[in-house]
């Protein structure tokens, strides 16, 4: 008779991974703002990543250790991995390439094959065509937007763990009004009021006008409704300076600071539902880019142009009808440049210009007027930028947080969730 033994499947070391702990770990590649290609040489304007960099992140973060189980992995894969030419061995690289395929498959990356490019003839009427030498078009990929939501939850709950238990809700007032969730006690209906009944008191008005029959007969007069917390909307601009100091003097600020915009797009979407939030990027000039897109944008070498972000900001907040609007800037240098009316662009990079700052506070002047508040996240302590950002607050009546990439996010969230009046400096 015939016999089949099986033996106790154990599975492959890339099903053992935990994908998520690998996107956490991979957060600085993928949202890497050109910090690291200006010292190598790279275009820091093109946020495209190849699968080869991918292998390589992945590689770096197994090699940390604490991914994969000890019970995955055998004593001779865990050498390889540790060996510093582990790309040049076959085992490691099928690793790799199973991983790369489970991100893939779970919708945390997008593969894009390279394009296919159609050869020359190899003859022609004159003669023969050598081989072209053309570089091969390497295969891409692009984080999906499973991937920035995820970060964007991470990045929330780390700084949310930073700062204690903090309350969630929308932003309360001290103003009551009918609504659905109950906050104070009954009073009597008015028109235009939501219809929020308090059946109890509506029932007791009509018994003791009427006396206890059935049925009993209810008039205007009878009706209750509950009162609760009046809870305002608020539409936010994030403005975010991408000049090329953001990533000067051996510090990345930029990262820290799409780490934290994408943390508060996250707190808005899932606990502030009425609020809007919009993103404006301003350097040489300015220009709006969907929050989507927020993971992939990088510095380049650009000035900057607060004014200009200023104006963009008013323009999608006054179309906003909210109860509160804000721009909430976060920069690291000085206005150094300035649209002119002709569309050229001044620029003067040494020192606060004159011309450039003026026009840079009548903007603000006009965002006071129209009832819009700026809440300023300064990277950098320089007197004269102090001395700015104060003139800006004091005008507006907002908030001026002067921090670092490290506790940047912990301010903004505090800022946005208590919407404290004393300024931290």
């Amino acid at each position: 008779m015939k016999f089949i033994r099986y033996g106790k499947y154990t599975g492959e070391p890339a099903d053992a991974l935990d994908l998520e702990e690998l996107i956490k770990r991979l957060g600085d590649f993928f949202l890497q703002s050109g910090f690291e290609s200006q010292f190598y040489g790279v275009s820091q304007m093109d946020p495209e990543r190849s699968m080869e960099a991918l292998r390589e992140a992945i590689l770096r973060a197994l090699q940390q250790g604490d991914l994969l189980p000890e019970d995955a992995m055998s004593d001779e894969l865990r050498e390889m991995l540790q060996d510093p030419g582990a790309l040049n061995s076959q085992a490691v690289k099928d690793l790799l390439d199973k991983i790369t395929e489970r991100l893939a498959n779970e919708g945390f990356i997008n593969p894009q094959q390279p394009p296919q490019i159609t050869p020359p003839p190899q003859t022609s009427a004159r003669g023969q065509l050598g081989q072209p030498h053309e570089r091969q078009p390497e295969a891409r990929f692009e984080i999906t937007d499973k991937t920035i939501d995820f970060l964007g939850f991470k990045t929330l709950q780390d700084l949310l763990g930073s700062l204690g238990r903090s309350s969630f809700g929308r932003h309360d007032t001290r103003d009551l009004s009918t609504g659905v969730e109950s906050g104070g006690v009954s009073r009597p209906y008015e028109f235009g009021d939501t219809l929020n009944m308090d059946i109890s008191a509506t029932l007791f008005n009509a018994v003791r006008r009427e006396g206890a029959k059935v049925p009993i007969e209810m008039t205007y007069s009878d009706l209750m409704v509950h009162q609760c917390e009046y809870h305002s909307s608020c539409a936010t601009v994030v403005l975010l300076d991408c000049s090329h100091s953001m990533i000067l003097y051996g510090e990345d600020r930029f990262t820290p600071a799409k780490r934290v915009a994408m943390a508060l797009s996250h707190l808005i979407r899932t606990q502030y539902p009425g609020d809007t939030l919009s993103l404006v990027l301003f350097h040489d000039s300015a220009e709006e880019v969907p929050l989507g897109e927020l993971a992939r944008v990088q510095v380049g070498p650009y000035y900057t142009n607060t004014r200009e972000g200023l104006r963009l900001a008013q323009r999608i907040l006054l179309r906003q009808k909210k109860d509160m609007r804000q721009i909430v800037m976060i920069t690291d240098g000085k206005p150094s440049a300035l649209t002119l009316e002709d569309g050229r662009i001044y620029k003067n990079a040494f020192g606060l210009d004159p011309f450039v700052v003026s026009q840079t506070l009548e903007e603000v002047n006009k965002c006071k007027r129209a009832g819009i508040m700026i809440n300023t996240f300064m990277l950098a302590s320089d007197y004269s930028l102090v001395h700015f950002v104060q003139k800006i607050t004091a005008m507006c009546r907002g908030k001026a947080y002067f921090t670092t990439p490290y506790t940047l996010g912990q301010y903004l969230l505090m800022d946005y969730m208590s919407r404290k009046t004393k300024q931290i400096h």
